[in-house]
């Protein structure tokens, strides 16, 4: 546990066999994951917590992670399954964020669930300070939507009470809007008759008769507004009938649409068949774009167009390809495009979950367990940890865990793309910094590249570049980028990884292409399996093809694209604020 990759090593191996209670969770099992999780970076604790998902971890274990940060703590708080007696021992040491957790879950035993409600009082009250300095109370809770925390003063006419709660009603009173719904309700005659509602000067009313005024209020306020001499009165089902209902089209060679007759240009005009390189509000689905790749014609392949023009909406296109005479050099396309019929959908939708890819997922759990047991053993071996062993031994050991740790990529980098083929993939909103994730992968890939002979160059402009996405999403994206590219860079080769912002809205990372893959065209790169590089040292185990494009996925997944030309590879991702023009991206 000497190395950081020894207690990373540790931590999944131990809370994998405590998790699915392959070995007890004793006190000195324990101790130890409490000693070395200072040593263990937060994704990987993260992790930890997401594989136990599919276990049945126990009381202790559970207790461990619930001092972590809730984000960390959450899927095992939403997964564990413990005595009532163990869930009320838990109780008192976790947080109220931990607490709100078991508050959703609807198959905890009754006892623990009267036992949350005892910490309602401490849970959902929150101090706020009001320019008198004097404190008031707020109430918060989970069975509401969430709303802006307004300080509170309870009514003078309301006796005192001796707990810190203020009632909803006396909440909603107080707030402006509320305040004059009730006033302009009085002089509102309601629809239908109303049913009498008790209300008492120190208690709460019912939210029923609030929606009521509230709706009362905003009837009357619209039937007094006076409208505006040029509003559109028209009926909405009119707009139907401005729309275009077919159109002609030609693109260049790049698939873009450069011409177009029968509908509003502005809205067609740059619009790709090739979903894969320029990600925009109008989009085909891959049919069409699949039938570019090939210069193949296609029909009636799905298009969407946002905004309001006249071509706003679904369509359905076709097209054939066009060579010049000559020369036999592919021009473009020219196509059609018409409205859909009723038995008919255009837009581009996401495919069901896939059984396959499930079945997929829970194998590659199951993998993780033996391969982590088998990577700490020969660490074990390697460090003589269990006592003297000899150098053959030991550099046999030390084999088999760089191959296991090969292994463990690989199942990773198979979840992911299980999770991509179900729609599974849990993203979060990041902002992940270019230049110190770039920087962090280079130094993670060092010996591969002293191994290869390969040197990497980073040029990051500029130095506050941000990518908004999923944290752990982008790092294994540009990590499996680099990580295959190093892996096919030739002695004395240099790859030059530069960074840029792109119209304050995304960022471009473009990578060199090393010259052992000059070979292979564009899309051929996509297509080498493991066997053809399965005796270079150091490359992919599960092939190129497959580490390029699990990675075009998952740009895709994050909002960009992965393309690739015959010098370059180029990611393109949304770019997060920029502190310097103080503006966000639009996507």
């Amino acid at each position: 546990m000497s190395s950081p990759f020894g207690a990373q090593s540790t931590w999944r191996q131990l809370v994998d066999l405590i998790g699915r209670r392959r070995t007890p969770a004793t006190p000195d099992a324990i101790a130890r994951l409490q000693s070395i999780r200072s040593d263990v970076p937060a994704l990987v604790r993260a992790a930890s917590a997401r594989a136990l998902a599919e276990a049945d971890p126990p009381a202790a274990l559970v207790r461990l992670f619930c001092d972590e940060d809730i984000s960390i703590a959450a899927p095992v708080l939403r997964a564990a399954r413990l005595e009532t007696e163990e869930w009320i021992a838990l109780l008192p040491g976790m947080s109220s964020a931990a607490r709100s957790v078991l508050r959703h879950r609807r198959d905890l035993p009754a006892d623990v669930v009267r036992a949350l409600e005892v910490f309602g009082p401490q849970d959902f009250r929150l101090p706020a300070m009001i320019e008198t300095g004097a404190e008031t109370p707020l109430i918060l809770t989970d069975s509401l939507p969430a709303v802006e925390a307004v300080p509170v003063t309870p009514p003078e006419t309301e006796a005192a009470s001796d707990t810190a709660f203020v009632s909803v009603g006396a909440i909603a009173r107080n707030l402006p809007v509320f305040a004059e719904a009730l006033r302009q309700a009085d002089t509102v005659e309601p629809e239908q008759p109303a049913q009498p509602v008790e209300e008492t000067g120190d208690g709460p009313f019912q939210i029923a008769d609030l929606v009521a005024r509230i709706d009362a209020y905003k009837r009357n306020r619209d039937d007094h507004a006076p409208h505006a001499a040029n509003e559109d009165r028209s009926d909405p089902n009119d707009a139907l009938s401005s729309q275009s209902l077919a159109f002609r089209f030609e693109t260049d060679p790049q698939g873009i649409v450069r011409w177009i007759e029968g509908a509003t240009r502005a809205a067609l005009i740059g619009t790709s068949l090739d979903f894969a390189t320029h990600p925009g509000d109008s989009r085909v689905d891959g049919v069409a774009a699949g039938a570019f790749r090939r210069r193949t014609g296609f029909s009636d392949a799905r298009l969407l167009v946002e905004g309001r023009s006249d071509a706003a909406g679904e369509w359905r296109i076709s097209g054939v390809p066009v060579f010049e005479p000559a020369s036999g050099r592919f021009t473009g396309y020219r196509g059609t495009a018409r409205r859909p019929r009723m038995d008919e959908s255009a837009t581009p939708s996401r495919a069901d979950r896939k059984p396959a890819a499930e079945s997929l997922r829970h194998l590659v759990h199951e993998l993780r367990t033996p391969t982590n047991a088998i990577a700490g053993f020969a660490e074990m071996i390697e460090t003589q940890l269990l006592g003297p062993v000899p150098q053959g031994y030991r550099d046999q050991a030390a084999t088999i865990r760089r191959q296991t740790a090969d292994l463990l990529t690989a199942i990773e980098d198979i979840d992911m793309a299980a999770r991509l083929e179900s729609d599974a993939l849990d993203l979060r909103a990041d902002s992940v910094p270019v230049g110190d994730l770039l920087r962090q992968v280079a130094s993670d890939l060092a010996p591969l590249a002293t191994l290869r002979g390969t040197r990497l160059t980073i040029d990051c402009e500029p130095h506050d570049l941000a990518i908004a996405g999923d944290e752990r999403a982008v790092e294994r994206l540009v990590g499996r980028v680099m990580a295959t590219l190093v892996a096919s860079g030739g002695s004395g080769e240099t790859i030059g990884i530069a960074a840029r912002l792109i119209a304050d809205t995304h960022a471009i990372l473009t990578f060199d292409r090393p010259k052992t893959l000059a070979a292979f065209g564009n899309e051929a790169l996509m297509s080498i399996d493991a066997e053809v590089v399965a005796e270079v040292e150091g490359a992919p185990l599960l092939g190129t093809g497959f580490a390029l494009r699990l990675a075009r996925n998952l740009a895709i997944e994050l909002g960009g694209t992965l393309s690739i030309d015959a010098q370059r590879l180029t990611l393109r991702l949304p770019a997060a604020v920029i502190t310097h023009v103080e503006q966000a991206s639009s996507s």
